[in-house]
This record gives structure tokens, sequence and C-alpha cells, in this order.
């Protein structure tokens, strides 16, 4: 047997000492980013131009399309401030808009039409990476919420359909009461049936990933939702990897399955109740 150089022995052994150095480094770095990502913190936070870093109570996203022009002059001159009411409402720590993508032929007149009447109104969120369509609602709810926590510096970020009314004082006034709750998941909570015929409404394609009794998990209706800044910063670092079903509300609460999410099932957020006292009524 050959004598082993001491020095090339030493050598090798720095190298191993210096490599498993390195290795285990390099999990800890691991382990810390995941753990500061299910904490949902963001680090070197960007905003978009126009947004502010002080912080504001929510940011009320109302969904809308192309076609629903009518729908949203309802709305302003209705429950939803316009001019300056809508600016002194922002100075209140409320930010409302109107949340819509971009036509799927880039700068066609559905575009141009929805620029126009923003340059009027100044009460839209576009989406510029997100094709508006109505089979993309699911991601739509990604690209909302991950452009709104970069946005704007907001204790709840509120999702809201373009079939309800809002009781907007109502509303501001229940999130003020759960301002310091965090990882708080805000709604009409339910579960039900999963449609597992195609052609059916509500179907779902991936039907046979919720189990032989085909039975949704609970989550928090569409019509109305809100997470607080902590589970939309958790969609945003992870929304690469956020698997989406077929119903934007489903797609959202599969989500907040794996996070210690704070459920709070408030049915002052079920619009289609009859109690007096609710936040919202189908319109």
């Amino acid at each position: 047997m050959l004598d082993r150089d001491p020095e090339s022995y030493q050598l090798t052994i720095s190298w191993q000492s210096l490599a498993a150095n390195l290795e285990r480094r390099i999990v800890e770095a691991e382990m810390d980013l995941t753990l500061a990502k299910s904490q949902g913190y963001l680090k070197n936070h960007l905003q978009q131009s126009g947004s502010s870093s002080s912080r504001i109570l929510a940011v009320i996203g109302v969904y809308t399309g192309f076609g629903s022009r009518l729908k949203r002059n309802v709305f302003r001159g209705s429950w939803m401030p316009r001019g300056d009411a809508l600016k002194k409402l922002e100075e209140r720590g409320v930010v409302i808009r109107f949340v819509i993508g971009r036509s799927a032929n880039r700068g066609d007149s559905l575009d141009r039409n929805i620029n126009v009447e923003n340059r009027s109104t100044k009460d839209f969120f576009i989406l510029e990476g997100h094709e508006e369509a109505e089979e993309e609602l699911p991601k739509k709810a990604k690209f909302f919420f991950s452009t709104a926590v970069q946005t704007w510096n907001a204790d709840f970020y509120v999702k809201v359909d373009d079939n309800i009314d809002l009781d907007l004082e109502g509303l501001i006034e229940l999130l003020e009461r759960r301002r310091d709750q965090n990882s708080s998941y805000i709604g009409c909570m339910k579960s039900g049936d999963v449609v597992a015929e195609e052609g059916k409404p509500w179907y779902e394609p991936e039907w046979w990933k919720f189990g032989d009794e085909k039975s949704y998990f609970r989550h928090a209706s569409g019509s109305l939702l809100i997470l607080s800044k902590s589970l939309a910063q958790y969609v945003y670092i992870n929304s690469a990897s956020l698997k989406v079903y077929a119903h934007d509300d489903i797609s959202i609460g599969s989500w907040m399955m794996g996070l210690q999410a704070t459920y709070i099932d408030d049915n002052r957020f079920c619009c289609g109740s009859i109690r007096q006292d609710k936040v919202c009524s189908l319109a």
C-alpha cells in the first residue's frame, strides 16, 4: 500500500470539509427561505409606480369584463364612490378599483376602450399580465392578489364579483374591527358537491381529485372574499406553483388549506341570505 502524501491528504480533507460546510449552509438557506415563504414575508418588496408605502385598511377589487360598462356605471352611481369622493375614501385608507386583464389581441378596441374609460374615471386596476376571459378567472385571482399586494400596503385585500351590491360602510366597519387579526381568510364559508358531469353548470374537470364523496373542502364563496396581508403575500410569493381549478373560489380555498390561516365564517358576507345586517346583496 502506497503511503499517502501528507500535503495531498490535508488538501483532500480541507476540500471535503469545505464542501460539507457549503452543503450545510445551502440546506440552512433553503430552510430559512421556506420558513419566510410560509410566514408571508417579502424580501426586497417591490412596489409598482404610484404605490404607497403607508399602511391602508383595504384594497377592494371589483371584478369586471370588457362587456360590463353598464354594470360599472350602475356601481359608480350607487355604492361605489367616484371622482373626488373616491380620492377622499382613499385618504381614509380604502382603495376601490375595477379589476380587469388585457385582451387576447393586445391593443385591440377592447383594450383601447378600457384605456379611454380609465383615463376618464381613474378607477381601474389593469392586470397587464393577465388575459381577460371567463375560463381564466381562477388565474385572475392569482394575478389580482399578487399584483395588489405589490402595489398597495394594506391590511386586507377584498375580491368582489360584479353581480353584487355592497354596503361599503358596513364592510369598512367589519374590517376595522378585525384589523389586528393576522392570517385571516374571511367570507361566507361553504362546501358542496363537486359536479363531475361535463356540460353541467359548475363542472369541475378534475373532479376525481376530491375523493369518492366528490365534496369540496370548506372555502369562502367567490362573490365576496377577503385575504389578510400575509395570505395575499403568500399567494404572491408562491404564485407560479399554486394550482388552479375550474372555479376561482375553489382555487383560493385550496391555497389556504395548507396554511395556518384563520377561517372566519361570517354570514353577513353571504350575499344571497335574507339577513338585514349583511354587507352585500345580489344585484
